[in-house]
């Protein structure tokens, strides 16, 4: 299970250093593609295999448009990207423009991927659901979730 958060600066090759506590369960070629609130989604190659399955199997049809959409975003920007014996990657420019990385970053692991955000952007969006934990926690609880 790929959980916890680890700081890390952008080299001047723009390479990021993947956490050692990652690197075992990533393997040597990630899929990075752009995530949701502002982050980078980090997948192994079999999660991402079957994450595009899922968004582009026979029940996600091509002809509805949020179908279209959303593989355009997650698959269509999608990268592959070589690990390194140092645990460093090459994060792609339209990547790292899209987070608005800049040289402080957060590796989140959230069971099955790794996010990566902009350490600034990071320490806003946690302190906004620090505020909402408990009321999410309730809510989640009421639905049996939790």
């Amino acid at each position: 299970m790929i959980i916890g958060t680890y700081f890390h600066t952008i080299d001047d090759k723009n390479r990021l250093s993947l956490p050692s506590k990652f690197r075992k369960e990533m393997g040597r070629s990630v899929v990075v593609t752009p995530g949701l609130d502002s982050c980078l989604f980090v997948f192994t190659a079999t999660e991402w295999e079957r994450i595009s399955e899922r968004l582009s199997g026979k029940e996600a049809s091509m002809f509805k448009a949020d179908n279209r959409s959303l593989n355009r975003y997650l698959l269509g920007m999608a990268v592959e990207v070589e690990v390194d014996g140092a645990g460093r990657m090459l994060i792609p420019e339209h990547l790292r423009e899209r987070a608005k990385l800049k040289s402080k970053v957060v590796f989140i692991g959230v069971r099955d991927r790794v996010e990566i955000w902009d350490e600034s952007i990071w320490q806003e969006y946690a302190k906004t659901v620090e505020g909402k934990a408990d009321s999410l926690a309730e809510k989640y609880g009421e639905v049996g979730m939790i």
